[in-house]
């Protein structure tokens, strides 16, 4: 007869205070890391960060109110969210407006005299 045992780590139980995010491991062992490795759940409020559902049988954690997912593989290897860059045609650039051209010093009004 031939019993198998699970020695992947899973979470029981998850608590997200004001600056940390906790998991408490069925095995016993209890990992943190800070809130500020989750940048979704860093932005999101109390109610949010209290209503979650565990991935599986606790390989992880989802909150379904900010689409978060983290895994105890990832909290025990430090592994954070990086807040995804926009991409650079969305971004707030400063340009200047396409009809505007660079003058040159002693030019009047940026026209070239064989434009006139």
């Amino acid at each position: 007869m031939s019993i198998v045992v699970s020695t992947e780590p899973r979470i029981r139980d998850v608590k997200v205070t004001s600056d940390t995010i906790i998991a408490y491991l069925v095995d016993g062992r209890v990992i943190s890391v800070p809130l500020a490795w989750s940048w979704r759940l860093s932005e999101a409020t109390p109610t949010q960060r209290a209503h979650f559902e565990f991935i599986g049988d606790g390989q992880g954690v989802h909150w379904p109110d900010v689409d978060e997912d983290i895994s105890v593989e990832g909290m025990l290897h430090g592994i954070p969210a990086h807040r995804p860059q926009a991409p650079v045609h969305l971004r707030d650039v400063r340009r200047e407006p396409p009809n505007k051209r660079l003058e040159r010093p002693g030019s009047k009004g940026g026209r070239s005299a064989a434009s006139r």
